[in-house]
């Protein structure tokens, strides 16, 4: 256990997903999960998502939260094709990443492109706007109307 999830977790610090994120922002963030990186008062903004999911969240804990049952609901395999565009001027960061797994539900293959713009302060993350494809959602868990 890393001080908010569990080391396999997707978000833990032995899952792709936190590996990627982890070097994307390299020297500039630390913790020992996904979580331990985010700030106290950290802001998500989901601008493209889906229907249903939040489009704002504020507080670590929220995010905390927010993603507990994730890992009932996908499970990713892997995370690539990162790359890292950097404003040290406005310590922004912009991630293009892919995340690949399945559906915990239908087995059916989950494959995903996001782009998420990080502001850091200090050490930790205060904001974070991500953009994904809602289709590929949809595609892995048959929702709408797609049972597997």
């Amino acid at each position: 256990m890393t001080k908010y999830t569990d080391e396999k977790s997707n978000f833990g610090a032995d899952g792709p997903f936190f590996r990627t994120i982890r070097e994307g922002l390299k020297g500039l963030v630390d913790g020992e999960d996904y979580f331990d990186l985010l700030a106290d008062d950290v802001v998500f903004e989901y601008v493209i998502s889906v229907p249903g999911y939040p489009k704002r969240i504020e507080g670590r804990q929220n995010v905390i939260d927010l993603y507990s049952g994730y890992d009932e609901f996908m499970t990713v395999h892997s995370a690539d094709n990162l790359r890292v565009y950097r404003d040290p001027e406005v310590s922004v960061v912009v991630l293009e990443y892919e995340v690949h797994g399945e559906s915990v539900q239908t087995r059916r293959p989950y494959d995903n492109r996001f782009v998420s713009i990080i502001t850091v302060k200090g050490d930790k993350v205060a904001h974070w706007r991500d953009y994904l494809d809602p289709i590929a959602i949809f595609d892995a868990t048959g929702w709408p109307g797609n049972p597997a």
